[in-house]
């Protein structure tokens, strides 16, 4: 079955909204672990139902999960980060180098665009999100 486009956007708002109102009545009643998924649920809505908003983006994220694992179990071994803020920066230099891996781009390039275009406060940088 296809749904037009204002019929989706119409069923992915009545699920939302259905959504957040069995978050707000079960929020308070479940245990320590159902607790924390379901303030997750609620706190996260955004990345969780991601998707949703654009169709485009599959639900699952095995393919990235299988394109990090090298590089994470590379981290793993060599003690990974000692900060929160060096995690973050060795995720987001990951995900670039997978991203520019996975659509054919090469690595080398991107940064040094990125870095000339950063040197020189030029308002176009190269970005990394699909032309949809």
């Amino acid at each position: 079955m296809t749904l037009d486009c204002a019929s989706y956007n119409d069923w992915v708002n009545q699920f939302k909204s259905k959504l957040q109102q069995t978050l707000d009545q079960w929020i308070n009643l479940a245990s320590a672990t159902a607790g924390q998924l379901l303030r997750s649920l609620r706190d996260k809505a955004n990345q969780w139902w991601y998707f949703l908003d654009f169709p485009e983006v599959r639900p699952d994220n095995n393919q990235a999960e299988r394109l990090l694992r090298l590089a994470v179990t590379k981290r793993k071994v060599s003690g990974g980060s000692r900060s929160m803020e060096r995690f973050q920066h060795t995720a987001n230099l990951l995900t670039v180098v997978q991203t520019c891996r996975r659509q054919g781009q090469s690595v080398i390039d991107f940064f040094a665009q990125a870095l000339l275009a950063d040197s020189i406060n030029y308002q176009s940088r190269p970005s990394l999100l699909p032309n949809y």
